[in-house]
């Protein structure tokens, strides 16, 4: 293992910074994205992409066919096809350049939201975890955050005996959620800005979560053969103009009992844990 990417030195130690940048949260990279991750990266996005929204271009049952029970495998099929590519990105961006601290780190947040995720699951779509992905992916970078919104929802699959062709779709969706964590503009750390900048993805980020899990198995919930389904004749609009409509009915609660959630716990929790977390970024030697 070699020395992280560090970020830069603030500014306020080469001299006086009349744009305020000194106040800014530095960008640390506990896990540093090399070409290489990068280029990994945006395929998996692409074919997590495709994944969640295939059934809208396609025939579900037209490519994999069905089990003996006329059920469609496709959801299956494409689990593990996420699954697959979940797990190339973990090892691309564990392998490299990582030091132990950051997996130590990496372990215990993922430990501690595996826990945590149980208490609100399954109680009107209240969801605890999506608050520590997202102040892991802004504390400690973009694919930090990767890998914990992908392990941490792996683990709790575990503990709670949910694994299910829907966990690699999770795994991925949320990977993505700390993602985008990492890379949100930087504002003054802990300020209003600060809280209010991820208050406002957390509620962004809960209802595409909600939207993207919904949609990949929606043409598999209603079948094809009523009109809150999949139309294999229609167009990938008309389709998507059903889905917005039977989705907004039949879980928009859930989305935003998800997206309250979020939001409530970054703005009670969030301040407090971030300086947490930044401090020991500092101590572990993640940050310049």
């Amino acid at each position: 293992m070699t020395a992280p990417a560090r970020a830069p030195a603030p500014a306020s130690a080469s001299g006086p910074d009349p744009g305020g940048r000194a106040d800014r949260a530095p960008r640390v990279r506990a896990v540093p994205l090399a070409p290489r991750a990068r280029v990994t990266l945006v395929a998996a996005a692409l074919i997590g992409l495709l994944a969640f929204t295939w059934p809208l271009l396609v025939d579900p049952s037209s490519l994999v066919g069905d089990d003996r029970t006329g059920a469609s495998v496709a959801p299956v099929v494409m689990g593990v096809v996420l699954l697959v590519v979940a797990g190339l990105v973990l090892v691309e961006l564990s392998a490299r350049e990582v030091r132990t601290t950051t997996l130590a780190m990496l372990g215990v947040l993922a430990a501690i939201g595996s826990i945590v995720r149980p208490l609100g699951a399954g109680a009107g779509g209240l969801e605890t975890v999506f608050f520590l992905i997202v102040l892991g992916g802004r504390a400690f970078g973009a694919g930090f955050g990767y890998l914990l919104g992908a392990l941490t929802i792996f683990a709790s699959a575990l503990v709670t005996a949910g694994v299910g062709p829907w966990m690699p779709y999770q795994m991925v969706a949320a990977a993505f959620v700390g993602l985008g964590a990492g890379l949100l503009p930087p504002t003054r750390a802990g300020s209003r800005a600060e809280v209010a900048l991820l208050g406002a993805y957390g509620f962004v980020a809960s209802f595409a979560y909600g939207y993207l899990l919904d949609l990949a198995f929606w043409p598999f919930v209603f079948g094809t053969g009523s009109q809150a389904g999949f139309d294999p004749a229609a167009g990938p609009w008309a389709n998507l103009r059903t889905f917005a409509v039977v989705n907004t009915v039949t879980s928009l609660g859930w989305n935003l009992g998800r997206a309250i959630t979020c939001v409530v716990l970054l703005t009670v929790l969030g301040p407090g844990l971030l300086h947490v977390l930044r401090r020991t970024a500092r101590r572990a030697v993640f940050a310049a």
